[in-house]
């Protein structure tokens, strides 16, 4: 069995094949264009028992990883805290292209249970557009911010409250505030409601795309008290697929809801600070909004202090139990999607 690791850059691929005891077989580099992945192929065809592991960084291998997915290769994921890992720890010192693949090689040899790639699907999509959203949200934010000085330099006078900027009968009446006021701060103030006025638009419009999107993939999840549309579209444009996970626990380590030992003697737990955060923020999102009295989370916190707890440790425990729940509110939503699919083909049988 030979392991081709790889390292991708914006113009190349570096690999370097492996075999079962990691010792380096052969290595190619290849140019990162289709043509350059049919060589790669190509030179890989004399293992007919072969595993290609990519350090995980989507943004330069989404490509690669469509095309050998595409021709039936079996790809790995390889994170690249493993990787950094695995280079420190090898005999030959120093940091280079093939010698960053063969840590990648080595790093998927010796760790089981690697997330296996996929080709991508609707949870992409929604995730390109909630990606989308955020950064026009965040642009929005930094307008806002720049527009509510010129305003205090202009109109001292004129209280604006914390989320009124993104309202468009507000926006509407600063515009014809500003045009009755001449100079150059005045006409970029201007020009900075106009924008945010776009912006406010758009983001409108995307969460109206994600939320048919969300509704038709997540219905089982939308209805988890708490549990908003972008809350739920962030869960799953992350999760890509929740029968990627062998169990709830296994989503609970991904996510970092599942608690830390700290093992000092005692049966404590901490925090844990890894794990995918975007998915971590909305299961927090949605306990603290079930702490609030939506849903059946305050009845669990209140029972969790009544035992001894305190506050932390009781949104900690809630947020490790809600992701078990939307675990499987997932799985659900997954197998009705797949029952959805394979419909129409048993019928046409």
């Amino acid at each position: 069995m030979i392991t081709i690791g790889g390292d991708s850059h914006k113009r190349t691929h570096i690999f370097v094949a492996v075999d079962e005891v990691g010792r380096k077989v052969a290595e190619t580099t290849v140019t990162a264009t289709t043509d350059g992945h049919l060589e790669a192929l190509s030179w890989a065809a004399k293992w007919p028992s072969r595993t290609w592991a990519l350090e995980d960084c989507r943004h330069l291998t989404r490509r690669l990883e469509n095309d050998l997915l595409r021709v039936g290769e079996a790809v790995l994921r390889v994170p690249p805290r493993l990787m950094a890992g695995e280079r420190r720890s090898a005999r030959e010192v120093g940091k280079s292209d093939p010698i960053d693949a063969m840590s990648v090689a080595r790093a998927a040899l010796r760790e089981p249970e690697l997330p296996v790639a996929r080709l991508d699907g609707e949870a992409r999509q929604v995730k390109l557009l909630v990606d989308h959203r955020d950064d026009l949200v965040a642009e929005r934010t930094r307008m806002q911010s720049r527009l509510r000085w010129h305003l205090h330099e202009l109109m001292p006078e004129h209280i604006i409250t914390r989320s009124a900027l993104k309202r468009t009968v507000v926006l509407d009446d600063l515009g014809r505030r500003l045009s009755a006021v001449g100079g150059p701060v005045a006409r970029i103030a201007a020009e900075l409601v106009g924008r945010i006025r776009e912006l406010t638009r758009r983001a409108n419009e995307l969460e109206r795309e994600i939320t048919l999107i969300v509704r038709r993939l997540a219905p089982s999840l939308l209805e988890l008290p708490g549990c908003g549309v972008l809350s739920a579209a962030k869960i799953v444009a992350e999760t890509a697929g929740v029968d990627r996970f062998r169990s709830n626990a296994a989503y609970a380590r991904w996510n970092g809801t599942a608690p830390i030992p700290v093992w000092t003697g005692s049966e404590r737990f901490r925090l844990s600070r890894g794990g995918n955060r975007q998915v971590n923020a909305a299961v927090h999102r949605i306990a603290i909004t079930q702490w609030r009295g939506i849903g059946p989370g305050r009845e669990y916190m209140l029972r969790r202090i009544e035992r001894g707890d305190t506050k932390t440790s009781a949104i900690r425990a809630l947020r490790r139990h809600l992701s078990d729940e939307v675990f499987r509110r997932l799985r659900l939503d997954h197998q009705r999607h797949v029952a959805q699919l394979a419909q129409p083909a048993a019928i046409a049988a």
